[in-house]
């Protein structure tokens, strides 16, 4: 049975902060550079606080644990998100494309703009994992590792070529990640990611509404739901004529038509 305590509260939870958190990332990142340190001590401050929260709430059974946990997840999430658009952790290669068309070639210079960035995120995920692994409340765990599936989904797409993708939360100095991704048609690669992740939400969805009401679970299960939906979200926005970046647009400061068209980036 849904009811609201379990169900409701945890997704629309689940909407707020996510609207807020990319938000805050999207200003600390296109603030004047010289600013960047500080953002980055205090994102990794809030990253340790996350971690102590995820290590503190293991061994709770109760609703605030699996808010508490997931909450940790995100402030780790959103520190190593922030690493990236500032430039911190990304990868070796930091300038654009060399234009090649083929696949392996092009692949490669792509992996090379951003693997440490996805190296660095892999490595957390499985401290995450082994820090909580026999822990009744893991949901920590499992909000870092969706988001971890979810996003290198989203970024195989933008590779392999997508409809549609927006741009406008991308700092200047990080334009030249555009040169990587590409416009094409729907195809078959885009299409199995939206039913796949679909399928993800909906099986999470029917978990969810299977826990114990007023249990930890419940609510923990509710919060992956919700966070596989909007992953189901952002892979439609990718294949559909939207442009997504419009909702944290207050967050960034204005910028010339020139600098917002065209390519994407994928966090």
């Amino acid at each position: 049975m849904v009811n609201f305590a379990d169900h409701v509260g945890p997704v629309l939870a689940m909407i707020l902060v996510w609207f807020a958190s990319t938000g805050l990332i999207a200003w600390a990142a296109n603030r004047p550079r010289r600013t960047f340190g500080l953002s980055l001590v205090l994102g990794g401050a809030a990253g340790l606080i996350g971690l102590a929260a995820i290590l503190v709430s293991s061994h709770s059974t109760a609703p605030w644990g699996a808010y508490a946990s997931f909450a940790g997840a995100l402030a780790i999430w959103g520190w190593h998100e922030l690493s990236f658009l500032t430039g911190a952790v990304a990868g070796p290669r930091r300038g654009p494309s060399s234009g090649t068309t083929g696949g392996w070639r092009r692949f490669a210079e792509g992996t090379a703009a951003i693997i440490h960035h996805e190296l660095a995120l892999a490595a957390t995920l499985v401290l995450l994992a082994w820090l909580v692994w026999d822990a009744p409340n893991r949901t920590g765990a499992e909000a870092f590792a969706l988001l971890f599936i979810l996003r290198l989904s989203t970024k195989l797409n933008l590779h392999v070529g997508v409809p549609n993708f927006s741009d406008e939360l991308l700092p200047p100095h990080l334009h030249y990640l555009k040169t990587y991704f590409r416009r094409r048609p729907f195809g078959i690669a885009l299409a199995l990611s939206i039913a796949g992740t679909t399928a993800l939400a909906a099986w999470l969805g029917w978990r969810a509404a299977g826990m114990a009401p007023g249990s930890g679970a419940a609510t923990g299960a509710s919060l992956s739901f919700a966070l596989a939906a909007l992953g189901v979200l952002e892979h439609l926005f990718v294949a559909l004529p939207l442009r997504d970046g419009a909702l944290w647009r207050w967050a960034v400061p204005t910028q010339a038509p020139n600098e917002i068209r065209g390519g994407g980036y994928g966090l």
